[in-house]
This record gives structure tokens, C-alpha cells and sequence, in this order.
């Protein structure tokens, strides 16, 4: 019999619609209150494969509100109408084990309207470095309590506003007449700024270096700045840490990467496209403000043209309506051009809780890069693009063939299980500080 594991997944924003409904998800699974629909890790293909089991899996987190996580896990049942009262019922006793380890986490960067929401205890002050030991600790004491053998920390936190850094894997534009901010491509030339109070990284980079510095797993899930400079990448090798992200694949940009490919595959030119998307959870308040709006816009938009060949005219929009709380309901219309130059019109509406549709995502995404990591993988796991709107170092963005590179790791995985030889990679088991 395998000896069971401690795997120790690290939520940041631990409080938030994402990572609540992902907790419930969990601590469902494990006392078989629900099925594994929506999740790929679950597929048939995927059986026999050394995945984390449900009852190996250890939560703690970092969160900047203070609000009971009991009380966001019954707001799962009752405005997401995503869980019965009798499931969140049974979940109290795991609940209150996981909020004894929750944390203080940081605002640093995260822009004012993410500031707003933190509570007096989360430090202000500190520098960059500074902030980065304090997480650190937290996580040694969280590895170290719960006999944890391996770490994943998943960004599940508010969107921040764009950041004006370049990275290795992608430019996130800069403010119109703002400087850009040219951080250096190694881990040793980054480290020296953290102890500046003019450093430019983000809150969510932040994050990254923590558990990143500790040889540990890091997904960003969301469009923040994460792990995407060369530098934290640099980091991830030299410490035999692994990381993946950005920007969750759920819903409407997901119908984009399967249907983008079908106009091109047809050659149907598409003059337009036009998409509207209205939700209102804390994801929405956040976006409402323009700032932090515009990194989600950003990541939405970047892969028609990619996939097209060409840039169509496009538009989205992101309205934040109170009363739909997290369900959210995108419109996208879709101007074409025929044979013999006929303009056609394809339209769809996606309606979907949207905490709902990432849970699932981001406890696939634990499963797959724990695995990768404990098979020695190490820097970007680019065969998790088919999970994410703006995959990092991935030009490819049809969802199909995505997908297939997840298939081909698959094989590789399967092939190293049966005692097939894999592909070398660099082997760090070790958890330590520079």
C-alpha cells in the first residue's frame, strides 16, 4: 500500500468566493458528500495516474479580511446555490482547523482599492523583503505543524491593477506617459531590490518569491503579475520550485479558444467581436475599479489575434451588478464574413457561478504541478496552458491544442510511473533559504 502523503496547499485570498468554494470542494470530496464532475484530473484518461488523494490534502492560507471562513462557506450555499446546507454542515469541523492557520497576508502594490479591504492587523509598513521573510515563516510553521512533504501555494486572490514591469514571458503595458519599470532577468539582481520602498513588484510577486524561495509549487490563478518575471522564474530553478499561471480559463475566454480556432479552421474572417460580461462578487467590486480592470481586459483580449492570424475589431466590457452575486452572465457577438462576402452574425450567452466553474480548475491544477514537482519538474510547467486565459511562455492558445500538450505530459507521466525513462530534469527535493 502507498504510504499516504501531506500535501499542503497554501490559499492566498483564503476567504474569497474561489478558494471557499474550492475548501468546501475539497472537504466534500474527501467525505464522499459529492462526484468529481468538472474536474479533468478525473477523467478517465487520467486514472492510474499518482495524483493527490483528497484525504492527503493539508489548507491553511493568507487573507487580508478578517471575516469568519464559516460564514463565506454557508454564502456558498446560500447566493451560490452551489452546495446543500446539510454539505456545509458537515464541513465545520474542518472548517475551524483551517482558519486556526490562517495568516495575515499583504497589500503591498495591490493598489487602493484591494487596500481598502484589509483589515488593520496586515502590515503596512514593511518593506518588500520584510514582507517576504514574514510569509516565509508563515509557511515554514505551516510545513513544519502539519508535517507537510510538499508545498503548493495557489494565488486565488483579487485581481491587481497592471503592472508596469517587463517579465521574461510577457509586457505588461504601462500606464499611458508612465515609465516602465525594466527589472533585471536573474534572481540575485532581483533579490537586491526587495529592500527598497520604491520596489515596483506587486503583492502577488510577493507571494510567488515565498514559496518559490522554499523549493515549493506556485499558481497564480488570476491576471496579477505573479511569478512572471525572469527573474522569479530564475528563482524557481535555482531552488527546484516549480510555477504556473496566469489568469484561470473559466467561462467566456474558454468559448473563445474553442470557437476562434473553428472561424479560422472554415476561413471565416471575423470582423468583430464584441463581449459583455456582467457579475457581482467581490472579483466584480474589485474590477469595477478601472485600474484593476485593466488586467483582466488585458489577459480576455490577447488571444484572438494569436489564434486568428490577424486582429479583429474587439471590445469587452466587465460591469459589476450587485444583485447577480457570483453568477455571471457573459454576451458575446460575433460579426463574420462568408463566401462571397456575406456578413453573417454567430451569438452566445454563458451564464455560470463563477466560483463554480474555477473550484474545480484550481484543485486540478494542485493535482497536476504537485505531481510534476514530485517528479522533479522545475521553472514554468507550460503543459498546464489549456487552464489559463494568458498561459505564460505559451504562444499557443487553441484550447484543442492546449489540451494536447497536457496529453503529452500525460503519456510522460504514465511512461515514468510503468519505470519508462523520462526526459531529464533537475532534481531539487530540498526546502531551504538562500
Amino acid at each position: 500500500m502507498t504510504e499516504k502523503r501531506r500535501i499542503g496547499v497554501w490559499l492566498i485570498g483564503c476567504k474569497g468566493g474561489v478558494a471557499t468554494t474550492t475548501i468546501v470542494g475539497l472537504i466534500a470530496l474527501n467525505k464522499g458528500l459529492t462526484s468529481p464532475t468538472g474536474l479533468v484530473s478525473q477523467l478517465p484518461e487520467f486514472a492510474g495516474l499518482d495524483l493527490a488523494a483528497w484525504d492527503e490534502i493539508v489548507i491553511g492560507g493568507h487573507e487580508i479580511r478578517g471575516l469568519p471562513l464559516c460564514r463565506e462557506a454557508y454564502r456558498v450555499h446560500s447566493e451560490m446555490r452551489a452546495a446543500s446546507r446539510e454539505t456545509i454542515d458537515q464541513c465545520q469541523d474542518e472548517f475551524a482547523r483551517i482558519e486556526a492557520r490562517v495568516r495575515p497576508g499583504t497589500i503591498w502594490n495591490s493598489g487602493p482599492t484591494i487596500a481598502a479591504l484589509a483589515d488593520l492587523e496586515v502590515p503596512r509598513e514593511e518593506t518588500p523583503q520584510a514582507t517576504i521573510d514574514r510569509l516565509k515563516n508563515d509557511l515554514r510553521q505551516f510545513v513544519a505543524t502539519e508535517k507537510v512533504d510538499r508545498l503548493v501555494v495557489v494565488n486565488v486572490a483579487s485581481t491587481e491593477p497592471p503592472s508596469a514591469c517587463s517579465t521574461g514571458f510577457r509586457r505588461i503595458p504601462a500606464e499611458a506617459g508612465a515609465t516602465s519599470a525594466v527589472l533585471p532577468a536573474t534572481w540575485p539582481e532581483l533579490e537586491r531590490l526587495l529592500a527598497s520602498a520604491n520596489c515596483p513588484l506587486p503583492a502577488s510577486s510577493l507571494y510567488a518569491i515565498a514559496a518559490l524561495d522554499l523549493g515549493g509549487v506556485y499558481i497564480n490563478f488570476t491576471p496579477s503579475l505573479g511569478a512572471a518575471p525572469a527573474a522569479i522564474d530564475d528563482l524557481a530553478r535555482r531552488r527546484g520550485g516549480c510555477h504556473t499561471g496566469c489568469d484561470g480559463k473559466t467561462g467566456e475566454t474558454l468559448l473563445k479558444s474553442v470557437l476562434a480556432p473553428m472561424f479560422a479552421a472554415r476561413n471565416l474572417r471575423v470582423m468583430s467581436w464584441v463581449s459583455h460580461n456582467i457579475f457581482g462578487n467581490m472579483d466584480g467590486r474589485v474590477l469595477d475599479d478601472p485600474a484593476n480592470k485593466r488586467s483582466k481586459l488585458e489577459s480576455k483580449d490577447r488571444l484572438l489575434g494569436e489564434i486568428l492570424g490577424y486582429k479583429p475589431q474587439t471590445h469587452i466590457s466587465i460591469e459589476f451588478i450587485e444583485s447577480l452575486g457570483d453568477w455571471k452572465t457573459a454576451w458575446d457577438h460575433i460579426h463574420f464574413t462568408g463566401f462571397l462576402g456575406t456578413p453573417m452574425t454567430f451569438q452566445f450567452i454563458w451564464q455560470g457561478c463563477d466560483s463554480v466553474l474555477a473550484a474545480p480548475l484550481v484543485i486540478d491544477l494542485i493535482r497536476f504541478s504537485e505531481l510534476a514537482h514530485r517528479r522533479g519538474q522545475t521553472g514554468l510547467l507550460k503543459f498546464l496552458a489549456s487552464f489559463f486565459k494568458s498561459p505564460l511562455g505559451v504562444d499557443e492558445h487553441s484550447f484543442a491544442m492546449q489540451f494536447q500538450m497536457l496529453q503529452q505530459w500525460l503519456e510522460e507521466a504514465h511512461g515514468a510511473q510503468a519505470g519508462t525513462p523520462s526526459p531529464p530534469t533537475k532534481q531539487h527535493n530540498e526546502t531551504r533559504d538562500t
